[in-house]
């Protein structure tokens, strides 16, 4: 017997392009990993930086160079008047909304903030958060049709 005997071919055709919506959960969701691993560096009493490549060209001699610099995160969390900490997220410039008029998550303790940000990582990648993206990605496109 074959080993290719044991295999199952199919005719298979790769993807070109991704649905706007999947690169939508895809982009949310390394912005939610990044706030996750910043969440438990300060909760550990550390630093959390990450770096990207920036190129750069010099103007005396024109050549072009890749520079490590390090990347700004921002915190999706604050604290609110009642000392306690919400968590709201925001894509592009827009702060999404989970149910009418609610757009924060409020939590207790750092440990808290972590459940919540792995919970939310898994519901925008198994796409409950779908809706609120598209509303959000079409009030940004509205701003560039202007």
């Amino acid at each position: 017997m074959s080993a290719l005997n044991t295999l199952k071919f199919v005719s298979a055709k790769k993807p070109t392009q991704l649905a706007p919506i999947e690169i939508r959960r895809r982009k949310l969701s390394s912005k939610l990993w990044s706030q996750i691993q910043l969440a438990n560096a300060l909760n550990n009493g550390e630093s959390y930086t990450e770096k990207k490549f920036r190129t750069l060209k010099d103007r005396h001699t024109g050549e072009t160079r890749s520079v490590e610099v390090i990347k700004r995160i921002r915190q999706m969390w604050f604290v609110n008047e009642n000392g306690k900490v919400c968590v709201q997220i925001k894509y592009g410039s827009k702060i999404l909304e989970f149910s009418k008029g609610k757009n924060a998550i409020e939590v207790s303790s750092g440990e808290e903030l972590i459940t919540v940000l792995n919970t939310l990582k898994t519901a925008v990648e198994s796409g409950e958060l779908d809706n609120q993206l598209n509303l959000a990605a079409d009030s940004v496109k509205e701003k560039f049709n202007k």
